[in-house]
């Protein structure tokens, strides 16, 4: 009777500690809440997924979506495009594991102080508050999504810092607002993906808000986690609770494509790329 009574006692504050964590009380509502969590995977899962992606495209990703009874879910705004295209080697197309980082309109001073250093001032805004933080966390196949200012001239992405992402593994980029040195970024060969050109720079314009938070990017949720895929054809995400039995059917779209197009191009007796090997 007795271990009975302590069961029940033990049952009952687990639910009294699931209704708390559910509903936050005023305190912590006026402090801030976030309301999804962020999932974290190991290097290894995240191998795994992106194994399952390798030669996938976007129309494949999108068919799969579909099959999962997901339609029209994780398709990004077109306006969202290449900012270069290689169609000999398809440099510009990735496949990745999303990491997250949100920039939002800045309420701080947007000019020096008048007789203040502008070079100091400039380096104190990006290092206080819009900084590049979730560069710490980047790794091969990880793919930057940033959710920007989308309604000014903000060029948050450059040629130098493009690269440093890069460098550090990531396999792409995707952003809602712009970037700048577009030139030179597809001169380096880094895939990127924005909705225009820009040419203003961070400080006196945008803050950093969080990184490795759920973000909005082209109408389509973006968790940290989630797969990223990107071509010519756009950009499309794939909610990590799902991607391998998306990717099990786009692979299936897949080969059946190829062996369309392989039968068609032996019929015109043309040379077999690598799209239909």
């Amino acid at each position: 009777m007795k271990n009975r009574i302590i069961t029940s006692l033990f049952a009952l504050i687990l639910i009294l500690a699931t209704v708390t964590a559910q509903k936050p009380d005023k305190a912590a509502l006026a402090s801030g809440v976030n309301y999804i969590a962020t999932k974290t995977y190991t290097a290894e899962e995240d191998a795994k997924i992106l194994e399952l992606y390798k030669d996938l495209r976007v129309a494949d990703v999108s068919d799969g979506m579909d099959m999962v009874g997901l339609p029209g879910t994780g398709l990004v705004n077109p306006d969202i495009h290449a900012s270069w295209v290689d169609l000999k080697d398809f440099k510009h197309v990735f496949r990745g594991i999303a990491v997250t980082v949100r920039y939002v309109p800045t309420q701080k001073l947007p000019q020096p102080l008048p007789g203040e250093d502008w070079m100091k001032w400039e380096g104190n805004f990006y290092n206080a508050y819009s900084h590049e933080g979730f560069t710490q966390i980047l790794r091969p196949g990880s793919a930057v999504v940033i959710d920007d200012v989308e309604d000014r001239d903000i060029g948050s992405i450059g040629s130098n810092n493009i690269l440093g992402w890069y460098r550090a593994g990531a396999v792409g980029v995707v952003t809602d607002a712009g970037a700048r040195d577009t030139d030179e970024v597809g001169l380096e060969g880094v895939p990127l993906y924005l909705r225009k050109k820009g040419r203003g720079i961070r400080p006196g314009r945008n803050e950093i808000e969080s990184v490795n938070r759920p973000v909005s990017i082209g109408g389509v949720l973006v968790c940290p986690g989630d797969v990223v895929v990107a071509d010519g054809d756009g950009v499309i995400v794939v909610p990590r609770a799902v991607a391998e039995k998306v990717a099990e059917h786009a692979n299936k779209v897949l080969s059946g494509d190829k062996a369309g197009r392989r039968s068609l191009y032996e019929s015109l007796g043309r040379p077999l790329d690598k799209t239909v090997k």
